[in-house]
């Protein structure tokens, strides 16, 4: 430095003098310079780090407020109009936020283009295409014309509870009879038949009703084994294609307590779980499939003997929704799910509303994942307000005078709960839609 440069005792006298220089001048001399340095040291650090880091801290704490906050509406109004306890599938699901996020509109079959889930709320064509067939119109029409001219051969015990009879018919064929002292009963499960081929949903066996006639070609075989069942005659019965190779069906886990709820990130978190392979991740959600159209049926419905069994018994037994559901069952070679008695639907299930509505609804509340054909069909019946006619317009087609004679058709008070719960559907559709959908 320049200070230690050697100089004439004159430059020394002229330095010195302005600053009356001390003999102590290096001790001066070495703390000017370390508080120099100690003023730069603080001037770089505040400059290079301090400053750096509080501007990235509150930069970090603004947008992270700002995504919480996002989040805590999007949830909060998610609880209030879709779950009813509090337990959902997204909570690190923050609008796009993260883009290391794997949203629905990528997830796909691996083996195909087509999407799982589309706009949001929506079974995918590739899930729609890989449905079982299960029973349309052509088969319904089919097993009516067949038991118009069929011939009863064999009565025998089966087919459920009760009175119920397994027949057999003389080319083999066999049905499942439902005989039941309650007309109410056999007019719930014959228009809750109707009420599923107008939703189109193929789950339910063809069915048909006939009167108990012993003159009649199709019971005159069978006087012994009528007497011995207690059936009455002149009473009408439900006459259901006899459907083999079935094996029971559980609840899937979405929709037991610990879960109770189907979204699309439901599916975003089985395409992230190892353990499913391709086959076994399509194969689950072409049965969860099946499952949205149930518990839309079962809703409008009100039927009481098949998932609402379960539910309403929970409260004693916390194993019975890990048991096979009643009345359902899944068709060995094809996955097909069978929804099987009916009975209490739409007459029964719906007197003891004021008791069960809260379990029919849990499950409905709790559902953002629908067939597209069965969305299309709840909104036109809603907007045409026309179920009621429909369904007794099929009673007055599909059935002889003597049947209608013995046979009530569905009561103007079932026609008014029914309109009433396809609205409730539509509305809830409506806010998975809301909450769902892809924008």
């Amino acid at each position: 430095m320049g200070y230690f440069r050697a100089k004439t005792s004159s430059q020394w006298d002229s330095d010195i003098k302005p600053l009356q220089f001390k003999p102590n001048h290096t001790s001066v001399y070495k703390n000017f310079c370390l508080l120099s340095v100690t003023f730069a040291f603080s001037v770089g650090f505040t400059l290079g780090i301090l400053i750096p880091l509080v501007y990235i801290k509150s930069h970090n704490a603004n947008e992270t407020e700002s995504i919480l906050n996002e989040t805590l509406v999007t949830n909060t109004s998610v609880i209030k109009t879709i779950f009813l306890n509090n337990s959902y599938g997204y909570m690190n699901y923050t609008r796009n936020k993260f883009p290391s996020v794997s949203f629905v509109e990528n997830i796909k079959d691996p083996s195909s283009d087509e999407q799982l889930i589309e706009d949001g709320i929506y079974w995918g064509r590739t899930i729609e295409r890989a449905l079982p067939e299960g029973y349309h119109d052509k088969k319904h029409v089919i097993w009516e014309d067949y038991v118009k001219n069929a011939i009863a051969v064999k009565m025998e015990n089966g087919c459920g509870r009760m009175q119920n009879r397994l027949i057999t018919f003389q080319d083999g064929t066999k049905g499942c009879v439902r005989y039941r002292q309650n007309t109410d009963q056999i007019q719930g499960e014959l228009f809750s038949f109707y009420l599923a081929k107008i939703l189109n949903i193929p789950n339910l066996a063809p069915s048909t009703i006939r009167v108990i006639n012993l003159n009649d070609p199709l019971w005159r075989n069978l006087r012994n084994e009528i007497a011995s069942a207690q059936w009455n005659s002149n009473r009408p019965i439900v006459l259901t294609q006899f459907i083999s190779n079935l094996n029971s069906a559980n609840i899937p886990n979405v929709f037991k307590p610990v879960e109770r709820h189907l979204n699309k990130f439901d599916v975003i978190n089985m395409t992230k779980n190892e353990v499913l392979d391709s086959g076994d991740l399509i194969k689950t959600l072409i049965e969860l499939a099946q499952w949205s159209d149930l518990i839309i049926f079962d809703y409008l419905t009100a039927n009481l003997d098949r998932i609402v069994n379960n539910l309403y018994n929970y409260q004693w037994n916390a194993n019975i929704m890990d048991a096979p559901a009643h009345n359902l069952a899944r068709k060995a070679n094809s996955d097909l799910l069978l929804f099987l008695d009916n009975e209490s639907g739409l007459l029964h299930g719906y007197r003891l509303l004021k008791k069960y509505e809260v379990y029919h609804s849990i499950l409905l509340d709790n559902l953002c994942l629908f067939r597209r054909q069965t969305v299309d069909k709840i909104k036109e019946l809603k907007s045409k307000g026309n179920i009621g006619h429909m369904l007794r317009g099929m009673f007055e087609k599909l059935n002889s005078e003597t049947v209608k004679d013995i046979l009530p058709t569905i009561p103007d008070k079932s026609v008014k709960i029914l309109n009433e719960r396809i609205e409730k559907v539509s509305n809830q559709i409506s806010k998975c839609e809301s909450n769902f959908s892809n924008s």
